[in-house]
């Protein structure tokens, strides 16, 4: 299963779009949709000139006594689209096209209002337009009025304070969390909460489904994670397992000691070498056996590039790219 379709499972849950807009659509009319309704919409349309075009996720709840398009893409790369409006507008131009069709009419043969979303967890914040009408030159006078315009809600995880999202039981923010958070305690962190909230018995799908996305998309800094492990709560106690056996090692190595007895070098050499000791491990599961002149650079940056190299690692997709820039 490749990352884009983990997160389409993901986004497949009636649970996380729910939490997706009460929780970061911070809009009156919220309040007022029934999500009894909600329902999911197919997600492929067939364009008159028979080019068969594939959108994310799309899903449909009524507001008031009419149906309410809510248009989610799911763009969980890198790369910033800088003319997302333009491929949103597309998108949203095939889905009335097919309500046509189908003579799904608001009213006397009107078109329902559609909520275009991007979800991006790229490394660099997002820099592309919001609006369509800032892609399009300065049309003279008289001309802008015939001008197509389109915004669409963007929710970049990057700009969200990992402190405010803490306090939050939502299923979206366990996710941008869990994509933000690079220390093993704090993935476990979110992780039990997720096993907590979603306990019930019926909520075995939405389980499973993050199981799915954690082992697979999120990889977690566990040695030997089975690829069809969808037990949440399995992963849960293998993650707290791991950790209890690097604390166990660092303080063989003298690291908590070092604390303990109060001296100051010692202390901030051992933390110095378990972060990078746990950085090492990190990438080893990621990408595979260290080769020396990686393992070499790890243990000779500093706390800066410690840092700057833990961040970089849910993202990096080589090993190249994680040292890019460094000396």
């Amino acid at each position: 299963m490749n990352t884009d379709h983990a997160y389409k499972l993901l986004f497949s849950e009636p649970e996380l779009i729910i939490d997706l807009l009460q929780g970061f659509v911070h809009e009156p009319w919220v309040q007022a949709l029934d999500f009894t309704t909600l329902e999911r919409v197919i997600s492929s349309y067939v364009s008159d000139d028979l080019r068969r075009r594939e959108n994310d996720v799309i899903w449909r709840v009524k507001l008031h006594e009419h149906w309410l398009y809510v248009y989610v893409l799911i763009e969980f790369q890198s790369n910033i689209d800088r003319f997302m409006a333009v491929r949103l507008m597309t998108y949203i131009g095939l889905l009335y096209q097919d309500l046509i069709k189908t003579k799904q009419f608001v009213g006397k043969k009107q078109l329902p209002p559609v909520l275009p979303i991007v979800l991006y967890n790229g490394q660099p914040r997002w820099s592309a337009p919001t609006e369509l009408k800032t892609l399009i030159a300065q049309a003279p006078d008289g001309l802008d009025a015939y001008l197509p315009n389109l915004h669409y809600l963007l929710l970049d995880q990057g700009r969200y304070d990992l402190t405010e999202l803490k306090p939050l039981k939502n299923l979206v923010a366990a996710i941008f969390r869990l994509e933000q958070h690079t220390q093993p305690d704090a993935i476990l962190d979110v992780i039990s909460n997720l096993v907590e909230w979603l306990a019930a018995p019926e909520q075995e799908r939405i389980r499973r489904s993050f199981s799915v996305w954690i082992s697979q998309v999120l990889k977690p800094p566990i040695d030997e994670l089975p690829s069809d492990l969808t037990n949440l709560a399995e992963i849960q106690t293998m993650l707290s397992q791991r950790i209890a056996q690097w604390q166990k090692q660092f303080k063989q190595e003298g690291i908590v000691e070092g604390k303990a007895e109060g001296r100051a070098e010692g202390i901030a050499e051992g933390e110095v070498k378990g972060q990078a000791k746990t950085l090492c491990a990190l990438i080893n599961f990621k990408f595979g056996a260290l080769p020396d002149w990686a393992e070499q650079r790890v243990y000779l940056a500093d706390t800066t590039e410690l840092d700057v190299l833990t961040t970089r690692l849910l993202k990096a997709e080589s090993l190249e790219q994680l040292f890019n820039g460094l000396q």
